[in-house]
């Protein structure tokens, strides 16, 4: 049996309530073998199977943990996927039509369909003049001038006073790297920096949140450093 399937087959079994001696047993191997599946992480089980080079595709050895990000956040775009990657597997070279092939496939392979976050709004009173900005995420179809529909992608900024707004578009799906310089690009549009961003909790820099506390993505929090920059989720 594979590396993946047999984790995945523990996993189930523990999921249910099943004993280390029970699992053991049905999978037919020692209970010493049970434990050294369940100790590892997903990313653990990644390198593992990269290790070994037994693979059909690329990112075979990374299944377990795609599946999980997917899993935990449905509205992930492979965009989003491959820059998780190189944060975590930084010698991983894969291009981006294989991971959005792959993404597709596991999505399919697993029921997990591409969900749109959900948005809480709650007025608040606008903040002093250069104390806040909002930044938003979103993606919209338009037609062109040929009458063909293309999806396209943006960010903007919003500054809370003025509402003073920056609008940046492409026509593919953001990475991390166009976030940061798309900040760069509405910092120089501003004339400076707002005291305090506020975000959608968009995945492309944001790991979890708790009550307005974020855990960025570490190419984020690197440039939100950098920066010295006051990040808030909405």
């Amino acid at each position: 049996m594979k590396i993946l399937e047999m984790y995945m087959r523990i996993k189930q079994f523990k999921e249910q309530g099943f004993k280390i001696r029970r699992i053991a047993k049905k999978l037919g191997i020692s209970r010493t073998t049970v434990y050294k599946y369940l100790e590892k992480s997903p990313e653990e089980i990644a390198e593992w199977m990269a290790s070994t080079k037994i693979r059909a595709k690329k990112l075979d050895p990374y299944e377990i943990l795609i599946h999980t990000w997917l899993s935990e956040h449905p509205d992930l775009s492979a965009s989003q996927i491959h820059d998780w990657l190189k944060e975590r597997f930084p010698k991983l070279v894969v291009g981006d039509s294989t991971v959005r092939s792959y993404v597709k496939e596991l999505r399919n392979k697993y029921g997990i369909p591409k969900t749109e976050p959900k948005r809480i709004y709650q007025a608040i009173p606008d903040p002093p003049m250069g104390e806040q900005a909002q930044v938003d995420f979103g993606e919209t179809k338009q037609k062109t001038s040929q009458g063909k529909e293309v999806k396209l992608y943006f960010i903007s900024f919003v500054l809370s006073h003025s509402r003073y707004k920056y609008v940046e578009w492409l026509d593919r799906p953001l990475t991390t790297k166009d976030v940061i310089q798309m900040h760069e690009h509405a910092f120089q549009y501003y004339g400076g920096i707002p005291y305090e961003l506020v975000y959608d909790q968009d995945s492309l820099i944001l790991v979890s949140e708790n009550a307005g506390d974020l855990i960025l993505t570490n190419e984020f929090q690197a440039y939100r450093d950098e920066r010295k920059m006051w990040c808030l989720g909405m």
